[in-house]
């Protein structure tokens, strides 16, 4: 996809977000639809969703796709890694990337944002695409930008994830 493309697409998401978020709150129905809005905007993807941080581990939250991992611990794989530095992770090609894990052998390229909320992790956004090296800086700052606005419009209740 051009990169003109990308960014209107993209424009066009967060624009939709926004009145999607307006007047729900809800974790779950945010998340949901979130992830449904993204996989709609990235013809590419083959896993567009969240893993949701329960006090110890990430644990798989709402998302499009195939059947998926479900316990990732901090450090491992790039949603553990991304969640432990707490900063965006881009792999062009997941099968040269050495901290890795395979759930679907679709993917090809992985970006991963950790979501942060007054200080608490609360997990990451995860996507996965078929095409080799499909993000990029564009991708990070417009999906960095939809995680703050769902992270704003959206009430955590953290028992809801398991944690005690």
């Amino acid at each position: 996809m051009e990169k003109s493309q990308k960014i209107a697409n993209y424009q066009l998401m967060l624009a939709q977000a926004e009145a999607l978020f307006a007047q729900e709150t809800n974790a779950l129905a945010n998340l949901s639809n979130a992830s449904a809005l993204i996989n709609q905007t990235l013809p590419n993807s083959v896993f567009t969703g969240f893993y949701l941080f329960d006090g110890q581990e990430l644990i798989l939250g709402p998302f499009q796709g195939k059947v998926s991992c479900v316990h990732i611990a901090l450090g491992k794989g790039v949603c553990g890694e991304s969640a432990d530095k707490r900063e965006t992770l881009i792999v062009p090609n997941v099968k040269e990337h050495a901290n890795y894990i395979a759930c679907d052998s679709a993917a090809m390229s992985e970006i991963v944002v950790p979501m942060v909320k007054n200080g608490q992790l609360i997990g990451v956004l995860d996507l996965d695409s078929h095409v080799i090296g499909d993000y990029d800086d564009v991708d990070q700052n417009y999906l960095e930008q939809f995680v703050a606005l769902l992270l704003t419009k959206t009430r955590f209740n953290f028992d809801m994830f398991g944690a005690d």
